[in-house]
């Protein structure tokens, strides 16, 4: 019963938009009224609030990071419970229970999520999606390839079957949340930074 709580509160907890918050806070229109319609760090930059995008990363980033690092060095729960603990959070990014269900595409909570797990296998996805971006200039698909590129990497450096089917997990609902970013990359219209 606990550890269902523990879980619940941590969905809660990744619940919480901060594109949303913060642009309330810089008074700057909704990022889902806007480019994508997404209240992701990528979107709240096409507002022209640097300082708004660069918040609402590390905040949709460390939501991921702390909830997972409390309940993996605080709570006592086993490896396998964390890891739920993990999906829960990034669940809630996705999934907001305060935003009608309709949240962001989870590339910052999933790094967030990644790094409180396995800080190498966070490194190498990170590497992978900076390596992209610096070709391609497209946010997107920089984070499709590493959502891609993550359950190998886990398979590859990390021997426990169930942060395994937490990586494809990931990358299932990564890949998911930006499927209209790959039909407009297939049809050469996905937008990218100059």
């Amino acid at each position: 019963m606990i550890n269902f709580i523990l879980i619940i509160l941590a969905y809660f907890i990744g619940s919480i938009s901060f594109g949303i918050l913060l642009s309330k806070v810089f008074k700057i229109q909704d990022p889902r009224s806007f480019g994508s319609k997404n209240p992701g760090a990528t979107n709240v930059m096409r507002s022209g609030k640097k300082l708004a995008a660069l918040l609402t990363l590390l905040g949709d980033m460390l939501k991921g990071t702390i909830v997972v690092l409390i309940a993996k060095l605080y709570l006592n729960l086993t490896y396998d419970q964390v890891l739920l603990i993990a999906a829960a959070v990034f669940l809630g990014h996705l999934f907001p229970v305060y935003h009608q269900f309709k949240g962001g595409k989870g590339v910052a909570t999933a790094l967030g999520v990644l790094l409180a797990i396995d800080i190498h296998i966070a490194i190498l996805v990170l590497i992978i999606w900076l390596v992209i971006f610096l070709i391609s200039r497209i946010s997107s698909l920089s984070a499709i390839t590493a959502a891609l590129c993550l359950p190998l990497i886990t398979f590859f450096m990390h021997v426990d079957q169930s942060f395994l089917l937490l990586s494809f997990f990931l990358s299932i609902l990564l890949i998911y949340r930006h499927k209209e970013n790959i039909k407009n990359l297939i049809e050469k219209k996905e937008s990218n930074f100059k």
